[in-house]
């Protein structure tokens, strides 16, 4: 029931910023979501099952080891884990080839990437299957040709968690201005370009741009210290900054994601708003 009036509440909001997809209105789409107690009756004409559960893995393999008793061989079973490897979610799948991992990020109602993850064994039809699912959701799907630990957005988020956290540990930079070099600096143009495109633009292309600061780079990431403990004095350290800048009872963090959620959905709009502009003829 809670979950009902959370689904109603956000899709409310997103229809009145105009950010709602589909052609359907927010209450006939929640006319279209319902629950069951039982299991195979929840499941009857299913094509595409996604498991949202609790990030523990012998929660998500029992839930996957339930679930194909109840299914044919051709419908699709994606989880959301954001870290665990299809190999280890789908162990106790006997037909691995329909397996996926499906991985959005939060807040998955604005943010649009989802990362496609694929088992050893998993059909390259179901693979392409899910892209064009999400595609057609409205969301922004990235494939991954194998299976790595932490996928692709969280190996680049460590390495700048990772980093940040060294700058405030070696005291170069305070919690407050690290955050700064990412939400007034880096991120302003990596919401809208990432890296690679960002090192093009830089010069006469990505090429000459390795011939210009390819030796830079390589003395300045050689001074990257050891991976941080993140345990101990440093955590309780770090944490008491952190926290005299966003106290850490749930009044302010929820008044903070509330904050979040606004500001994404701002950049959202405004990124919709730019592509619209783009597809316009001149």
């Amino acid at each position: 029931m809670f979950l009902c009036v959370l689904f109603s509440k956000q899709l409310k909001e997103l229809q009145e910023a105009g950010m709602q997809r589909g052609s359907l209105s927010a209450q006939e789409q929640m006319s279209l979501i319902s629950s069951q107690e039982d299991l195979k009756q929840t499941l009857e004409g299913a094509f595409f099952i996604q498991e949202c559960v609790f990030e523990d893995l012998t929660a998500k393999q029992d839930i996957f080891h339930d679930l194909e008793s109840h299914v044919g061989e051709d419908v699709i079973l994606s989880s959301s884990t954001s870290c665990l490897l299809p190999t280890d979610v789908f162990l106790q799948v006997t037909h691995k080839k329909r397996c996926i991992v499906s991985h959005p990020v939060n807040p998955p109602y604005y943010v649009k990437l989802v990362e496609l993850v694929p088992h050893p064994e998993t059909d390259a039809a179901v693979m392409e299957r899910t892209y064009s699912l999400m595609k057609e959701v409205g969301q922004s799907p990235v494939r991954l040709r194998r299976e790595i630990d932490g996928f692709a957005l969280n190996r680049i988020q460590y390495a700048i968690i990772a980093e940040a956290w060294r700058l405030v540990k070696d005291g170069v930079l305070s919690v407050a201005d690290v955050d700064l070099v990412m939400s007034e600096g880096l991120g302003m143009r990596y919401a809208f370009i990432g890296p690679m495109e960002t090192v093009h633009l830089n010069a006469e292309g990505l090429e000459q741009y390795m011939q210009r600061y390819g030796e830079g780079m390589k003395r300045v990431l050689s001074s990257f210290g050891p991976v941080p403990d993140f345990s101990g004095e440093d955590v309780k350290k770090i944490n008491q900054e952190m926290c005299e800048l966003i106290p850490s009872d749930p009044q302010h963090l929820a008044a903070r994601r509330e904050r979040r959620d606004r500001f994404i959905l701002g950049l959202a709009k405004l990124k919709k708003d730019q592509e619209s502009k783009q597809r316009k003829p001149i």
